[in-house]
């Protein structure tokens, strides 16, 4: 059987989709530290309706799991755990409109982080993964 460039080339494309969605998860985490400060994320989950300690485990998940993403440490399993804190999150957003830019955040950037997420647990780790995951995909 003749195997085509494609088919060498995929495991790359993995690679980047694994390595960029690393990098949003941890931009999406350093939003927290950085502009809202914990505390100030505390107060709007509070505001929200979701307990405000809720705000620290969330960051650390999403800090620690985009790093685990980004290096390929698990990165299939990893970025299926982190789907519900992202579903979680545009739950919270869907009031607000489709776009980011609405008034308290639209819900599209969660939901397509939530999406990729998803994506990469199907597709497998790529290429470049320090730590490949385990290769069975179930049959949806």
């Amino acid at each position: 059987m003749q195997t085509s460039t494609t088919d060498h080339a995929a495991p790359y494309g993995v690679a980047l989709l694994r390595i960029s969605l690393g990098a949003m998860w941890i931009a999406h985490a350093l939003l927290k530290w950085l502009v809202f400060t914990l505390p100030g994320t505390a107060q709007f989950f509070a505001s929200v309706g979701l307990p405000g300690a809720l705000a620290y485990p969330v960051f650390a998940a999403e800090l620690l799991g985009g790093t685990a993403i980004l290096l390929g440490l698990y990165a299939r399993q990893v970025s299926l755990a982190l789907v519900p804190i992202m579903l979680g999150a545009a739950s919270v957003h869907f009031g607000n409109g489709w776009v980011f830019t609405s008034q308290g955040g639209g819900w599209e950037y969660p939901v397509f982080l939530a999406v990729a997420s998803v994506a990469l647990w199907l597709a497998g780790d790529g290429a470049l993964a320090l730590r490949s995951s385990w290769r069975f995909v179930p049959v949806l």
